[in-house]
């Protein structure tokens, strides 16, 4: 599978309707601008082309599996992983207090559109991460924000979102999982199914969100 990133799109809309000069000197990102963007997402681009969407055939062909140790992620993931995390693609738009480049989102928006395009199922494990830390960095204390941002930042550990359950779907109204407060930890008692990404090999540590009442 072939994969190149229509670029002009996505120039397009930051320079003229995101204007994306102005909204970095309003929010005084003195070093972030409409040339630091082509080039994070040129490069963005090389690694959607010649190192994700190659994946989809591996995903594809052999799939998942499970063993001893829990689920293995198909060939090639661990690597293309580790290679995304070195070069700091998860720290794009993290704070810069805990590891993060602090480049606007509308940025990241750009390049995780590149990800999502190259290859949705490697994808997934980085936008729930990302989804994960903007959870933590708006609603966690400070302590719990210096224990997980850096490590989620650098892409040692990675995250998810448990929401789904045997009745609610999309309808999260109907969720049943309860947290209940026992002095400085919660109580929890529910199900949750279909955790995407909620198990692999890739990381040290996996940091599950459970949305309860």
């Amino acid at each position: 599978m072939s994969y190149t990133h229509p670029y002009q799109d996505a120039d397009f809309v930051l320079r003229h309707v995101v204007k994306f000069d102005e909204l970095c000197a309003e929010a005084g990102l003195d070093e972030a601008n409409m040339d630091l963007a082509v080039a994070v997402l040129e490069e963005a681009g090389k690694i959607g082309s010649e190192v994700l969407a190659p994946l989809n055939w591996s995903g594809d062909q052999a799939g998942i599996s499970l063993g001893e140790n829990g689920v293995q992620e198909a060939p090639g993931f661990k690597e293309a992983y580790q290679q995304f995390a070195e070069a700091g693609w998860l720290s794009l738009g993290a704070e810069a207090e805990f590891g993060g480049q602090g480049l606007p989102n509308v940025l990241n928006t750009a390049v995780n559109e590149i990800w999502q395009s190259a290859n949705i199922s490697f994808a997934l494990c980085p936008m729930l991460s990302m989804g994960a830390m903007e959870s933590i960095g708006h609603h966690a204390s400070h302590d719990l924000q210096s224990a997980y941002l850096p490590k989620m930042a650098s892409g040692e550990w990675t995250g998810t979102m448990n929401l789904t359950e045997p009745d609610a779907g999309s309808d999260l109204a109907a969720v049943k999982t309860r947290a209940v407060p026992n002095g400085d930890y919660y109580l929890i008692t529910g199900q949750k199914i279909f955790i995407t990404w909620g198990d692999h090999q890739m990381t040290e540590n996996i940091i599950h969100l459970v949305l309860a009442r």
